[in-house]
């Protein structure tokens, strides 16, 4: 016989995931959520920016089923990057291309 999982073991709740919007107003809700996982939290966020849910006249915005406003899709992908907590710009500034060799010689 099998033992029972308790209510908060391991249980995700994949209405959030399939359908952010009747769980979430906005992807802010979801980085500031207390009771979801790093996994949780990024799932959540890839459905939203996902193509399923892009408007077809406007793809920069998402309106997933049951939202009431659509979103940005660049306000996902900033709760995306809030869910890194790393530097947006990471230091060392723009890369330098180097001279070829062969052409330095010529």
């Amino acid at each position: 016989m099998r033992p029972t999982t308790a209510l908060h073991d391991n249980v995700v709740d994949l209405n959030a995931i399939i359908h952010p919007g009747t769980v979430f107003e906005h992807p802010r809700d979801v980085v500031s959520h207390p009771s979801l996982s790093l996994s949780e939290k990024r799932a959540i966020l890839a459905s939203w920016a996902s193509d399923a849910s892009a408007i077809a006249s406007c793809p920069s915005l998402r309106a997933p089923e049951g939202l009431k406003a659509p979103v940005k899709i660049d306000e996902i992908l900033e709760a995306l990057c809030a869910l890194d907590e790393g530097p947006r710009h990471p230091p060392g500034g723009k890369p330098m291309r180097l001279r070829p060799v062969e052409r330095a010689a010529a």
